[in-house]
């Protein structure tokens, strides 16, 4: 069976009408389609719960905020709700958002419950990195003796330049 694998509208409404209309049971359904019945059996309450918009595929990420975590949290620890059964009453894709809600609230309280920003923060830049960004070139024009200073530094390293490949050139008619 393979995971992460995206099931159309389709497919999903026809494993359920197959279940729901009795000619086959979740396990049946999920063996002849080769996926697990653990999601056929979602999909089935899912469908009963919320109707065809439940098999719908979702589009774009839900954010949800901390006073709705906070509720499915204590409604599941009130009702002693499992985390298939909170899901399917609140209307969530998959039981593992509850847990990480859990987790989160154990460790860092209700704060841990705030919608966080996703992916690498951005870059704040500093007077450092504002100095780069308008150019190398000083404000100031260069005195005659740093000029002078400047074109004998770049000789240099085009001597040392010339002289190394010089000297790659020997060695290669060496071994030829």
């Amino acid at each position: 069976m393979s995971r992460n694998k995206k099931h159309s509208f389709e497919f999903k409404l026809r494993c359920v009408k197959t279940v729901l209309a009795g000619k086959d049971s979740m396990s049946g359904v999920a063996r002849q389609q080769g996926i697990d019945h653990s999601l056929v059996k979602r999909w089935c309450r899912s469908y009963e719960r919320w109707g065809l918009e439940a098999l719908r595929p979702k589009v774009g990420k839900r954010v949800f905020s901390a006073e709705f975590k906070l509720a499915v949290l204590n409604v599941m620890q009130q009702q002693h709700l499992s985390l298939a059964e909170a899901c399917l009453r609140f209307h969530l894709s998959s039981e593992g958002l509850i847990l990480t809600w859990q987790k989160r609230f154990k460790s860092k309280g209700a704060a841990g419950l705030q919608p966080q920003k996703k992916g690498r923060p951005t870059m704040q830049p500093n007077e450092n990195q504002a100095d780069k960004s308008k150019g190398k070139r000083p404000v100031e024009p260069l005195t005659r003796e740093e000029e002078l200073l400047r074109e004998n530094e770049y000789l240099r390293a085009e001597v040392a330049y010339l002289k190394k490949l010089q000297a790659l050139v020997q060695l290669d008619k060496k071994r030829k």
